[in-house]
C-alpha cells in the first residue's frame, strides 16, 4: 500500500476515494430532473415508477423504492409478523440489520460467519434456528459477494417456515451463474446510501417475487395507504432521488466491469491471500477483501461483531476472527 507521505499523483485513481458516480452522466441525470421539476410532481410520481422498473428489469425480480434500506426492511420484518418472535441474524454485519429487527419488536438472536466469505454459517444457522424457532432471518451479503451458502440457508428456510430476507447492501451488481443476490430469499433490501457500488445519496430498494410483500411494502412506505391496514409510515422515494437511482441503475454493469477489471489486474497480483470466489460468481466489489492485516487500507468490513456491541453472551469464533483477521485495500470506480 501507499505510505503516509505518498503525493496524490503516486496514488492511482482507482485507490482514491471516490462516490460511484460517472459524470458523464451529468447532463442525462441534468435532463432528468429538468423532468421533474416540469412535472409539478416531485413525489410518488412517473420517475420513481421508471427507476423501480429499471431496476426490477436488471434483478429480474419487481422492486419497491424506498427512503432508505431501513424503510425497505421494516416493510419485511413488518409483513413477516416479528414483534415478539425471534429474528436471526449475523454477528459480522453493520448494526443495521438487528436495529431493524429491534425496532419491528423482535428479539434478535446472533449467528456465527464462515472465514471464507465472512458470511452466515450455515451449520451455525441451522443450530440456532432448531434452537429458537425464529420467525424470520437476516442473510446478509458481505462486501459485494453473495453469502457462499446462499442456497442452502434459502432451502432451510424454505422448508421451516422462516421468513428470509436477504441484506444486499453491499451486493449491487452480485450474481452467480446469472442470478442477482436479492432473488433466493422472500425479499431482498438493497441500500443507496452515499458510499454503496451505486449511490443515490440515501435511499433503499425492496425486491421479491411475492405479490403480497410487494403490496404491503408499498403501502407500509406510505403511511399505510390506501386503506392504513399496514402501520406503516413515510419511508417513500422522491422523485429527484429516483431520477439519480435510474441514472445509476443504468450505470452499474460498466461500474462493476470497471472494478472486476482492476482487481484482476492491479490487485490480485499484489494480494494471493484475498478472498476467493466459488466458480459463476461475480462480486460487485464494494470490498476488495484480504485475509491480512494491513495498516494502509481502507479498514475492515467489520471491525467489531454485533453480538460484542449489544453486549450478547455467546461464542461465535469466526465472526470474532474475521474482525481480526481481514483488510480492504481501496477500490473506487474512477473512469478516465
Amino acid at each position: 500500500m501507499t505510505s503516509a507521505s505518498a503525493s496524490p499523483q503516486s496514488v492511482p485513481d482507482f485507490a482514491r476515494f471516490a462516490i460511484g458516480f460517472d459524470h458523464r452522466d451529468r447532463v442525462r441525470l441534468h435532463a432528468l430532473i429538468d423532468e421533474v421539476l416540469d412535472s409539478e410532481r416531485w413525489s410518488e410520481a412517473d420517475m420513481t415508477a421508471r427507476f423501480e422498473a429499471a431496476w426490477a428489469a436488471y434483478h429480474d425480480a419487481p422492486a419497491v423504492a424506498c427512503a432508505s434500506w431501513t424503510g425497505g426492511a421494516l416493510a419485511a420484518l413488518d409483513f413477516a409478523g416479528v414483534a415478539g418472535e425471534t429474528v436471526l441474524c449475523p454477528s459480522n454485519t453493520f448494526m443495521a440489520t438487528p436495529l431493524a429487527a429491534i425496532r419491528a419488536g423482535a428479539r434478535v438472536r446472533f449467528v456465527d460467519c464462515n472465514r471464507e466469505d465472512l458470511c452466515t454459517s450455515f451449520a451455525d444457522f441451522e443450530r440456532a434456528a432448531e434452537q429458537h424457532r425464529p420467525r424470520a432471518a437476516f442473510l446478509v451479503h458481505i462486501g459485494g459477494h453473495i453469502a457462499f451458502e446462499t442456497e442452502a440457508i434459502a432451502r432451510y428456510c424454505a422448508e421451516h417456515g422462516i421468513f428470509l430476507i436477504e441484506d444486499c447492501a453491499h451486493s449491487h451488481g452480485a450474481e452467480w451463474h446469472g442470478r442477482r443476490a436479492g432473488t433466493w430469499g422472500d425479499v431482498g433490501v438493497y441500500s443507496l446510501y452515499a458510499t454503496k457500488t451505486i449511490s443515490t445519496g440515501e435511499g433503499g430498494v425492496l425486491i421479491s417475487r411475492r405479490p403480497e410483500v410487494l403490496e404491503h411494502a408499498r403501502s407500509f412506505r406510505n403511511y399505510g395507504k390506501p386503506d392504513y391496514a399496514v402501520q406503516g409510515l413515510n419511508f417513500r422515494m422522491s422523485e429527484f432521488t429516483a431520477a439519480l437511482g435510474l441514472v445509476q441503475i443504468e450505470r452499474l454493469p460498466e461500474i462493476v466491469a470497471f472494478k472486476n477489471a482492476v482487481a484482476r489486474e492491479h490487485l490480485d497480483p499484489q494480494f494471493p491471500a484475498r478472498l476467493q470466489l466459488p466458480e459463476g460468481m461475480t462480486s460487485g466489489l464494494y470490498k476488495y477483501i484480504v485475509f491480512d492485516w494491513l495498516e494502509r487500507s481502507t479498514g475492515r468490513v467489520y471491525d467489531q461483531p454485533c453480538h460484542r456491541i449489544v453486549g450478547h453472551d455467546v461464542s461465535l469464533r469466526n465472526s470474532d476472527w474475521v474482525a481480526r483477521n481481514h483488510s480492504c485495500p481501496p477500490l473506487y470506480y474512477r473512469p478516465t
